[in-house]
This record gives structure tokens, C-alpha cells and sequence, in this order.
């Protein structure tokens, strides 16, 4: 389904259509489950099953467009999971402790090239152990497809900052896989697979 058809079923869904929620529902699950996997590992779904009780209970009252419906969901998912990881610091627990867990960070077609042939999953761990900030905006840019301005509003920073990150972040994982003779884009390209948004997580920075 192309982004236009998706538009139209943002709208009816809003107005109640089922079928059209199971249509967005499909569209935005998976990117969220990535991006919630990066920050909380296997309790993913858990999370993202929680922020979609937010997203079905508020979806009338959202205003936007369809790639402002993707970065809202990201940011009520981000929330969960940081609520989440509150949750769990506070009761023991033998877990990573949350600032270890990734942060996102996005950047430009060039770097993407070290991620090809790399699984989702080590892909994901790769990121993970990025710099925070880098972690977030390379999730939210490459895995969501939010464009630098989206994913800025989810993270409460500028445009500019989200880019700089994210280019941080691809370089640093450039660096890593070249050690292992892989491409930083033969890395990321499993977590983007089946996004029709046509790249708007991997623009080039500038």
C-alpha cells in the first residue's frame, strides 16, 4: 500500500473504520517493535501493546498527516518504554541497566552501506551499543522512517541535532563493521525491509 492509500486510511480510521486501523496497524507495528526492542529488548511487545491501547484511545483527537501519525506513535512508544525501564530499575533485577540500553541515531544513504547482510537482530545489538543519543535518532530516523524534523519533535530537539547524531551514530557503526569487512549499509538494510515510506530515514545529511 502506498503512502497516499495510507493517508486515506489514517483519516478512516480516525472516523472508526476497523479495517483501516488493521491497515495502520500493520504499516507501524513492525518499526515500533524495533525501535521499542532497542530500548527495552524482549519486552517489546509488551510495550508496544500498552502504547497502542494510548494510540487506539486518542487516535480522533490526533491532527496530522500520516508521517506525524508515525512519529506520534513513536513518541507515545518511546514513552512506554522509558516508563518501562523505570519500572524494572526499581525492583532487582539482573538487567543491563537502562543507560546501556541503545539510543537512536539516523543518517544519510552513504553509511547505510554497512548494513546489509547483518540480522535484524544484530543489527539491532550493534545499535544498542551506540551512544544514546545516536541509538534514538538512528532508530527513529532509519527503523520508524521519521525524517530528521519528526524525529526531533519525538526526542524534544532540533532538526540539525537529530542529523548529527544519527551521522555520528552510522559513522560509528561504519567503523565497527569495517573491522569485520561488512558495510555499515549491509547492516541496517534488515530493519528497514518492507518500508514504503521510500527512505526517509536514510536521507543524506546536510
Amino acid at each position: 500500500m502506498d503512502e497516499d492509500e495510507l493517508g486515506r486510511a489514517l483519516r478512516a480510521a480516525q472516523d472508526g473504520d476497523e479495517e483501516s486501523f488493521r491497515v495502520l496497524y500493520r504499516d507501524v507495528q513492525p518499526r515500533l517493535v524495533r525501535f521499542a526492542g532497542a530500548l527495552v529488548g524482549p519486552d517489546a511487545e509488551d510495550v508496544t501493546s500498552e502504547a497502542w491501547l494510548q494510540i487506539a484511545r486518542d487516535l480522533r483527537s490526533f491532527r496530522g498527516d500520516l508521517d506525524g501519525f508515525r512519529g506520534w506513535t513513536a513518541t507515545i512508544t518511546r514513552h512506554r518504554a522509558l516508563d518501562h525501564l523505570r519500572r524494572k530499575s526499581r525492583r532487582p533485577a539482573a538487567d543491563l541497566p537502562a543507560e546501556e540500553l541503545v539510543t537512536m541515531a539516523a543518517d544519510g544513504d552513504t553509511e547505510l552501506d554497512a548494513l546489509d547482510g547483518i540480522a535484524t537482530g544484530e543489527a539491532l545489538r550493534l545499535i544498542s551499543e551506540l551512544p544514546r543519543d545516536q541509538a534514538e535518532a538512528v532508530l527513529l530516523r532509519v527503523v520508524v522512517g521519521l525524517d530528521a524534523k519528526s524525529a526531533g519533535k519525538v526526542l524534544g530537539k532540533r532538526a540539525g541535532a537529530v542529523r548529527t547524531a544519527a551521522y555520528r551514530g552510522l559513522r560509528r557503526l561504519a567503523d565497527r563493521l569495517s573491522d569485520t569487512g561488512t558495510s555499515a549499509a549491509e547492516a541496517a538494510r534488515p530493519l528497514v525491509k518492507g518500508d514504503k515510506s521510500g527512505g526517509a530515514g536514510a536521507e543524506e545529511v546536510s
